[in-house]
C-alpha cells in the first residue's frame, strides 16, 4: 500500500478548514483543532457533481443558440449569439478579442464539461490516465470557474456604457440568463465534486487484485 492510499485505510480524515489530520471516529467528524465538522469524503460527492453538470449541459444549449446582447440603432434590433459575436469580431479585425472572447465564453465551459464528465468516469472505471494528472485536471477546472464570467461583464458593461437612446444602444439578451446559469452550475459542480475518490478507485483495484 503507497503513501497515497494509507490516510484512508488508517481511518484518517483532513479537515478541509483547517487542514488537520483527525482520527475519524465517526462518520461526521470534528476537528480536534477547530471544530469543524467534516466526514472523510464529501457526502454524495457524485450525486451532486452529475446532477450540477447536467443542469449545465441543459443550460449550454439555450446559452448558444438565444442571443447574448441586442444592438439598437435607429431603434431597430440587431440580436446576436455568442458565435455570432465573435464571427462579427473576426469580420472586423478585432482578433485577439475574438479569441479571448471565444476561448471563455465557449472553449473554457464546454471543457469544463467534458472534463467534469471524465472526472466522474474515472471514479467508477480505471483510466491510464494517471491520478496525478487527472487531480491537477480537477483543480485546473475548479480554479477556471469565474472566468467563464467574462462574456457576461463583457455585455454588462456594454449595455451600460453604450446607450444613447433611440439611436444606439445594447441590452443583454435571453441567451445571458441561460449562460450564467451554466457558469455558476459548472461552479457548484466543481466544488461537489471530491478528487480523493479518484485515488479510491486504485485502491478498490489494488485490493481486488
Amino acid at each position: 500500500m503507497n503513501l497515497n492510499q494509507k490516510a484512508k485505510a488508517l481511518n484518517l480524515g483532513c479537515c478541509p478548514c483547517c487542514q488537520k489530520v483527525n482520527e475519524m471516529t465517526e462518520r461526521k467528524q470534528r476537528c480536534s483543532r477547530c471544530h469543524h465538522q467534516f466526514s472523510q469524503r464529501k457526502p454524495y460527492s457524485l450525486q451532486y457533481t452529475f446532477a450540477w453538470t447536467l443542469a449545465a449541459i441543459v443550460m449550454f444549449i439555450p446559452a448558444n443558440i438565444y442571443p447574448m446582447m441586442v444592438f439598437y440603432t435607429l431603434g431597430r434590433p440587431e440580436k446576436s449569439t455568442i458565435l455570432e459575436g465573435i464571427a462579427s469580431f473576426i469580420q472586423q479585425g478585432h482578433y485577439p478579442i475574438a479569441f479571448i472572447i471565444f476561448l471563455a465564453s465557449f472553449i473554457i465551459p464546454l471543457g469544463k464539461i467534458i472534463g467534469l464528465l471524465i472526472l466522474l468516469y474515472n471514479t467508477k472505471s480505471y483510466s491510464r490516465i494517471s491520478k496525478k494528472k487527472q487531480t491537477q485536471m480537477y483543480h485546473l477546472i475548479a480554479s477556471l470557474g469565474p472566468w467563464s464570467m467574462l462574456d457576461v461583464f463583457v455585455v454588462a458593461v456594454m449595455a451600460a456604457v453604450v446607450n444613447f437612446g433611440f439611436f444606439t444602444s445594447i441590452e443583454a439578451g435571453a441567451g445571458i440568463t441561460y449562460f450564467t446559469l451554466m457558469v455558476i452550475f459548472t461552479i457548484f459542480a466543481a466544488e461537489s465534486f471530491d478528487p480523493r475518490l479518484l485515488w479510491d478507485i486504485e485502491r478498490r483495484n489494488t485490493n481486488d487484485r
